[in-house]
């Protein structure tokens, strides 16, 4: 079988880099391509997955992203004509939804946050099959015009399955010149451009503020663009490390002491570390946050004062592997 994958953001590569290796070893071939955004083309190189780099974000405007989406479709529908696939998949990408709804290939439609209204009204009417969690409650997605026949969730968490052959390496803290003794927290920015987050999120500058000049702690600022890069950077706070490109967030995050996010792949990554972890996404819960929330595995931060900033135990991370071969076959089942 001929599959084709799009991503379009950091998480991507990382969620779909072990399906796609079982997907090769099981003998299909399969083709990647991927937009310019933040550090989406660098992970794929890190990952050694070959991929077609086609257009770029349009931005924080609305228009600018209907501009991005009517271009970049226009060229993946070229790109698809060529490939000639039997299946596409991708994590909430319209791009390929449009496109492959053009070519009439099935595709797969994967997310784990049901509140981006304005992508799930396009992919999941578009999709043949969507995949998501199964905390997110199916009555939800109804909305998307997501029946029982399209639907196919899986248990537990997405970075479960990508983290399942994952080993930290210590070398990252060497990189980052980080100092042991220091409590080590990591930190992500709001997703300034996402649709979804329109409020101004104050909580986070007050954060760096307050994180940057305690001589106790070194944050590690992993931006999402090379504007926040630089905006963290001018803040000239002593305690903030903020790296030059990608890094291995998923080894930082297993020897940190806390981790403190306004996006989701991070939270989610940090509980299947087993690190404790702060939100401070100032917009709608979805079903996955909420879960973990209501587990105590997620705790919501209003007040910079109220991080326990203490150092953790020593020892390997308890981390819940789940066999990524349940999401390529849920995958692969919409091609039938």
């Amino acid at each position: 079988m001929r599959v084709w994958f799009d991503m379009t953001a950091p998480a991507h590569p990382v969620v779909f880099r072990p399906v796609i290796a079982q997907m090769r070893r099981a003998g299909h071939e399969v083709r990647v391509t991927a937009r310019d955004y933040a550090q989406t083309l660098p992970l794929l190189e890190r990952f050694g997955i070959a991929h077609t780099a086609i257009g770029q974000h349009g931005g924080a405007s609305r228009v600018r992203k209907l501009g991005a989406l009517a271009s970049r479709t226009s060229a993946m529908i070229a790109y698809g004509r060529r490939g000639r696939f039997d299946l596409a998949v991708a994590h909430g990408s319209n791009d390929l939804a449009l496109a492959a709804k053009a070519l009439r290939v099935p595709e797969v439609n994967a997310f784990d946050y049901e509140w981006a209204t304005t992508q799930h009204q396009i992919g999941c009417r578009l999709a043949r099959r969507v995949l998501t969690p199964d905390m997110i409650p199916a009555a939800r997605l109804r909305r998307y015009g997501v029946e029982p026949a399209k639907l196919r969730q899986y248990p537990g968490l997405k970075e479960e399955y990508y983290l399942a052959d994952f080993e930290p390496d210590v070398g990252v803290l060497d990189q980052l010149g980080v100092e042991r003794e220091r409590v080590l927290v990591v930190l992500r920015p709001p997703p300034d451009v996402s649709l979804y987050h329109r409020r101004s999120n104050k909580l986070f500058p007050a954060l760096l503020e307050s994180l940057g000049r305690r001589e106790d702690v070194q944050a590690v600022v992993i931006p999402r663009t090379e504007l926040q890069r630089l905006t963290v950077r001018a803040l000239r706070l002593p305690s903030l490390v903020v790296p030059d490109g990608a890094v291995d967030a998923q080894s930082l995050i297993a020897f940190a002491d806390l981790v403190v996010s306004a996006g989701g792949t991070m939270n989610r990554e940090a509980v299947a570390l087993g690190t404790p972890v702060y939100t401070t996404y100032g917009g709608r819960l979805g079903g996955v946050d909420e879960a973990l929330v209501r587990q105590g595995r997620l705790r919501p931060l209003s007040d910079p004062r109220a991080l326990e900033l203490v150092k953790r135990p020593p020892g390997a991370p308890q981390l819940h592997r789940r066999d990524p071969g349940v999401l390529a076959d849920l995958i692969l089942g919409a091609a039938a």
